[in-house]
């Protein structure tokens, strides 16, 4: 039987919309950050440990956190960090994933492979 299993996370950062006629100006989010893996529970019971599942989240999120988002992508719009973030994760979790990141309050972009 498929499970999912979700974290939430926050990270605060700076960014400007090149060209944006009101967002071309430095300015900063929080960006509250939803993953969910899915998979078959293990011999274990879990389908992975919430411990090691955060680790890696925050390893990976860390690298946004507290930074200008121009310096890591050319056009930081929430759709394209969402799509950077689901990148970076997938590659160290072995599972389908989701990324839901909320720019602010009631704004968010989400990318699933699950």
């Amino acid at each position: 039987m498929k499970m999912k299993l979700g974290i939430i996370d926050y990270i605060d950062s700076a960014h400007y919309l090149p060209g944006h006629e009101t967002c071309g100006i430095v300015h900063g989010h929080t960006y509250k950050t939803e993953v969910v893996i899915e998979g078959e529970k293990k011999d274990t019971g879990m389908v992975m440990d919430f411990y090691e599942i955060k680790k890696v989240i925050k390893e990976v999120l860390k690298q946004y956190d507290h930074v200008l988002l121009n310096n890591i992508l050319e056009f930081p719009s929430v759709e394209n960090l969402c799509e950077h973030v689901h990148a970076n994760l997938s590659s160290r979790l072995d599972f389908p994933l989701s990324v839901k990141m909320w720019e602010g309050e009631g704004k968010w972009c989400e990318v699933s492979t699950c």
